[in-house]
């Protein structure tokens, strides 16, 4: 009889392991990505709300990060975007370990070849050269490719006699590429500087975060430097200059409302605006069609 008892309760105790195993996952009563919550003030937003609202936070003001491509869609013309040098590609030149397999993430998480697209639009039908980056594609670093892209994007504008506007968003060089990706500063700086000799107009735009080697090279020498509401824009972290410095850092510090309030940027324009200064700038300074 015991041995019956036995067989019995381990005959139950296999049978509820696999009931376990084998038990169908309750439905959530509210699925994935129907939501998101803002990273300023952690409210959560139905994704058709932020769609609508151009992915700023309609509770408290702030810009979210968007894609290259949405703020393509944003700026330009419906039809009139041509997109120019898809096909460069950043190698691992220096057989950085782990390199290659960043890079393949990055392509197939953003379907971009790399973290800037750059190529000719017009906003309220006034031609113009953009160089957009996308914060998507390894925190927007500026690698050697990226470098070129722009720099490629300044002699576009230079050839077809167009302003040229650079949207910036970047977490600083790339570090895979060493001092390849260093030097890209000089080297678009001195493009800039051939294009602002030959009377060429440019339009900077600093969108969350802008840091490291972008901003202390072509994100701050445009003509009119443009930032979005509450962007972080900087070289070093707070945290490093604090150390370094060993003094505490102002309340605001390496906002665009800071730089804005210091004389460093012009004017700081709302999402839902931008095409409109854009516009009103470009025909100020002789925009074409």
């Amino acid at each position: 009889m015991d041995q019956l008892f036995k067989k019995r309760n381990q005959e139950l105790k296999e049978f509820s392991t696999w009931l376990k195993r084998h038990k169908p996952k309750a439905k959530k009563e509210v699925p994935d990505n129907i939501f998101k919550q803002c990273d300023a003030c952690h409210q959560s937003i139905p994704y058709f709300t932020l769609v609508e609202n151009d992915y700023v936070c309609p509770h408290c003001g702030n810009h979210m990060k968007i894609s290259a491509r949405q703020r393509i869609r944003d700026l330009v013309d419906e039809g009139s975007w041509r997109e120019y040098f898809q096909r460069d590609i950043s190698k691992n030149i220096e057989d950085f370990p782990g390199y290659d397999q960043k890079l393949q993430k990055a392509k197939m998480s953003t379907g971009m070849n790399e973290a800037v697209i750059c190529g000719i639009g017009q906003i309220d039908h006034q031609k113009v050269v953009l160089c957009i980056m996308d914060s998507r594609f390894m925190m927007g670093s500026m690698g050697k490719v990226v470098g070129e892209k722009i720099c490629k994007g300044v002699e576009l504008a230079i050839r077809k006699k167009l302003p040229l506007i650079i949207s910036c968003t970047s977490g600083g060089a790339r570090m895979q590429e060493g001092i390849d990706s260093l030097m890209q500063m000089a080297k678009v700086s001195s493009a800039l500087k051939r294009f602002s000799n030959l009377g060429g107009f440019y339009i900077t735009l600093l969108t969350h975060p802008t840091t490291g080697g972008v901003s202390a090279s072509f994100a701050m020498l445009g003509d009119i430097i443009i930032a979005e509401p509450h962007a972080l824009v900087g070289f070093a972290g707070k945290r490093v200059i604090e150390k370094t410095m060993k003094q505490e850092l102002p309340e605001g510090f390496q906002t665009a409302e800071f730089l804005l309030d210091k004389g460093f940027i012009d004017m700081i324009v709302e999402r839902k605006d931008l095409k409109k200064v854009f516009s009103d700038l470009l025909r100020m300074h002789g925009g074409r069609s």
